[in-house]
C-alpha cells in the first residue's frame, strides 16, 4: 500500500537503508550518542552558568550608579603669551595629589531613578545611603559597612527575606538588621540592643530586628542594614543616597545598559560585568568551550554520515546505473542520497535526544551535594531538543550532498559493467 502513493525517492531510499541494515543502524547509533552528548552538555553547562550567575548576583544588584569621583586639575598660572592674556598655563614642576574621596549624595537621584526606571531593560531601582559605622557592644566594638535601603524595593535584587536565620526583616527607624557572624562576635540576638557610631560623631541605640546568612562569612561579619532615613540621619546625608541599585532583565546586557545610563545621565555605572571581570570572563570561556565541544561533535557526525553514503554509492553503482539506463533523472539520483542522509541524521538525531533527556534526568537524580540536596537544577528546555533536531537533520543534508553528486554524475554504461 505504502508503494502506491510513496514518491520514487522515498521507496528508493529507505530500501537502500534497509538492504544495509547494519551500517544503517551503526550510523544511527553514531549520531544519536553525538546528538546525546550535545544534549547533555548543553543542559549541564547552561544550568551551570546560571547557578554561578545566581549565587553571584543574588547579594548584589547588576548595575550601581555612583557620584562621580572628585579629582584635582593642574595648578595653572597667568599665560605667557601677550596675544591671549585671558589663557592660562599649566604651573611646571607642581606636585598633584589625589584628593580624599568624601561621602557624597548622587546629585538629583529621586529624577535619575525616575528616568532609569522608563528604561525597558531595568526591572528595579534603589536607592542606598552607605558608608562605614562602628558598632559598639559593651567594651567590643566592630567595624561594620553600613546600608541604608528601601526595603520594599531591596528586596527584590537581594531578597533578605530568604536569608534570614532568626528575627524578622522589619526594619523601622530603630531597627538594624546583622549577618550571623556579626552577631556571634558581639553575642547578638535577635531583639538585643546596640549602638551604632559613624565618623560624622552621630550615634544612635538600635535594637536588632533579624540576623541574615549570605552565604559569605566576610559579608555577614561587616554589613548591616537599616531603613533609609536613619542611615541618613546617621550618615549626616538629610535627603540623599550614595548609589542606586538596578537589576536588568538580561544579565548579559548589564554592561551595554550601564553605558546607556552614563550617556543619558552623567553618573557612574559600573556593571557587574566590569567588576567581576574575572568571573565574567570565566564564564565566556566556558561558553567558548561548550560551542567548541558541539561544533566537533556535529563534524564527527558530518564525516560519519558521509562515509557511510561514500560506501553505499560504491556498492549499489551497478543499481544506480540501472535507474538511470530506465530514465530516471540525476536529479533525482541526488534525491535519494539526500533523503537518506536527512533521515539517518533525524533517527539518530531522535534517539540522542531521548539519550540526553535519560542522561540529565540520571544527573539530577543522583547528582547531589555533601548534604544531599540537588547540585543545581536543569531545565529542560524544548527549544534546546528542537534545535539539536534541526542541526543535526541539516548536518545530515549537507554530509550527504558529495555522495549524492557523485552518485547522480555516475555514468549509468560504466555503472552497469561495474
Amino acid at each position: 500500500m505504502f508503494s502506491r502513493w510513496a514518491p520514487f525517492e522515498w521507496i528508493v531510499a529507505l530500501r537502500f537503508l534497509r538492504e544495509g541494515r547494519l551500517q544503517t543502524i551503526f550510523i544511527i547509533l553514531g549520531v544519536a550518542i553525538g546528538v546525546g552528548v550535545i544534549v547533555f552538555m548543553s543542559a549541564l553547562l547552561a544550568g551551570l552558568q546560571t547557578n554561578f550567575i545566581l549565587r553571584v548576583l543574588s547579594a548584589q544588584s547588576h548595575i550601581q550608579l555612583l557620584p562621580p569621583r572628585e579629582v584635582t586639575r593642574p595648578l595653572r598660572g597667568a599665560s605667557d603669551n601677550a596675544s591671549r592674556p585671558e589663557a592660562t598655563s599649566v604651573i611646571e614642576g607642581a606636585i598633584v595629589q589625589p584628593p580624599l574621596q568624601r561621602l557624597k549624595s548622587i546629585d538629583q537621584w529621586q529624577a535619575i531613578a525616575v528616568q532609569i526606571r522608563e528604561m525597558p531593560e531595568v526591572l528595579v531601582v534603589s536607592p542606598m545611603a552607605g558608608g562605614s559605622a562602628l558598632v559598639l557592644r559593651g567594651n567590643v566594638s566592630r567595624s561594620v559597612s553600613l546600608s541604608g535601603i528601601e526595603p520594599e524595593q531591596y528586596f527584590r535584587i537581594v531578597d533578605l527575606r530568604d536569608k534570614m536565620v532568626r528575627g524578622s526583616t522589619r526594619l523601622s527607624g530603630s531597627d538594624i538588621l546583622i549577618g550571623i557572624e556579626l552577631a556571634s562576635d558581639l553575642g547578638l540576638d535577635a531583639g538585643d540592643k546596640l549602638r551604632l557610631s559613624t565618623v560624622t560623631g552621630i550615634s544612635n541605640p538600635l535594637t536588632v530586628s533579624g540576623i541574615f546568612d549570605l552565604g559569605n562569612k566576610g559579608v555577614n561579619s561587616r554589613s548591616v542594614f537599616m531603613a533609609l532615613h536613619t542611615a541618613q540621619g546617621l550618615l549626616g546625608l538629610p535627603g540623599g543616597v550614595t548609589s542606586l541599585d538596578v537589576t536588568v532583565q538580561d544579565v548579559y546586557s548589564a554592561e551595554r545598559v550601564a553605558q546607556r545610563i552614563t550617556t543619558t545621565t552623567g553618573v557612574v555605572a559600573d556593571s557587574w560585568i566590569r567588576t567581576s571581570a574575572q568571573f565574567f570572563a570565566a564564564i565566556s570561556a566556558q561558553t567558548t568551550a561548550n560551542r567548541a565541544i558541539r561544533f566537533f561533535v556535529a563534524l564527527s557526525v558530518a564525516f560519519g554520515i558521509a562515509s557511510v553514503l561514500v560506501v553505499v554509492v560504491v556498492q549499489k553503482s551497478r543499481e544506480i546505473g540501472i535507474l538511470r539506463a530506465m530514465g530516471i533523472s540525476q536529479g533525482q539520483i541526488l534525491r535519494v542520497f539526500l533523503l537518506q542522509g536527512g533521515l539517518l541524521a533525524l533517527g539518530g538525531a531522535v534517539a540522542g535526544s531521548l539519550v540526553g533527556a535519560a542522561a540529565l534526568a540520571l544527573w539530577q537524580r543522583y547528582a547531589r551535594n555533601a548534604d544531599g540536596t540537588v547540585m543545581f537544577p536543569l531545565v529542560f528546555d524544548p527549544t534546546l531538543f528542537a534545535l539539536a533536531l534541526l542541526v543535526a537533520t541539516l548536518t545530515g543534508l549537507l554530509a550527504a550532498v558529495a555522495p549524492a553528486l557523485r552518485a547522480a554524475r555516475l555514468d549509468p554504461v560504466v555503472a552497469i559493467r561495474g
